[in-house]
């Protein structure tokens, strides 16, 4: 079932339905929608977060509203303005790094690598560091510029990590317990599929979402990188290109 489905029931939507997986992991559960590319949606308890939205993956004037938005980086395909104001309300909690942050119009939390934010009494947001490490891809994703990826934890028991672009790093290494992991695999700018075997192998999630692998002349073969998984995790393939 999609967002979609839950707004327009049997009648024919305008748009188009997207692909959507009900989730129930350590008690809880929990729907993800996905759009393009790095633009997702986490449904919790009634609760809309949506995953650095950009106009042009998903028709969200259709969509309910966001109780939080997180943004990645400022880069075009993670940080768009326009789609964020067509989502939030009020009440929104806005969550971004802090080059996006000094875009953004209205009030915003400014999440620094490590730094930890409670939106909600049930949702805790972690900051982790991400950044390119080869050397040449350093301008992409520069450490000092503090992009962030995030960890999620949803009730206190789920935990799902969103990499934002990164290659492997000593804080993605780190990571524990993740139930969960969007990791991108996108050539030139972040991990190519040697680095994304790498970084699922060590952090282990129980479900592995390859995603932000398209939109470049150099294609990431998914099918390829969940044949080099089996056994380490659940691999999923679903329409993030």
């Amino acid at each position: 079932m999609s967002l979609f489905s839950k707004i327009f029931g049997n009648r024919k939507p305008s748009t188009p339905v997207y692909e959507s997986d009900d989730l129930t992991i350590n008690g809880e559960s929990l729907r993800l929608t996905f759009f393009a590319h790095a633009s997702l949606a986490i449904e919790y308890k009634g609760r809309n977060i949506y995953v650095d939205p950009v106009t042009g993956h998903a028709e969200y004037e259709h969509l309910p509203k966001a109780d939080m938005i997180l943004v990645t980086h400022s880069h075009y395909d993670h940080f768009d303005r326009a789609a964020i104001e067509v989502l939030q309300t009020a009440e929104t909690r806005v969550l971004c790094d802090k080059s996006s942050a000094e875009g953004f119009a209205g009030d915003c939390y400014t999440m620094l690598p490590g730094a930890v934010a409670e939106p909600f009494d049930d949702i805790r947001v972690e900051a982790v560091a991400a950044y390119n490490t080869s050397e040449h891809q350093l301008q992409f994703h520069p450490k000092e510029r503090e992009d962030c990826g995030y960890v999620v934890t949803l009730g206190g028991n789920v935990r799902i990590y969103i990499s934002g672009d990164t290659e492997p790093t000593d804080e993605l290494r780190a990571l524990k317990d993740i139930d969960i992991a969007f990791m991108c695999v996108n050539q030139p700018y972040t991990m190519t599929p040697d680095e994304a075997v790498e970084a699922v192998e060590a952090i282990r999630p129980k479900i592995y979402y390859p995603y932000h692998y398209g939109q470049v002349d150099e294609p990431t073969d998914v099918e390829a990188l969940a044949e080099r998984l089996k056994g380490v995790c659940d691999v999923r393939i679903r329409p993030l290109a």
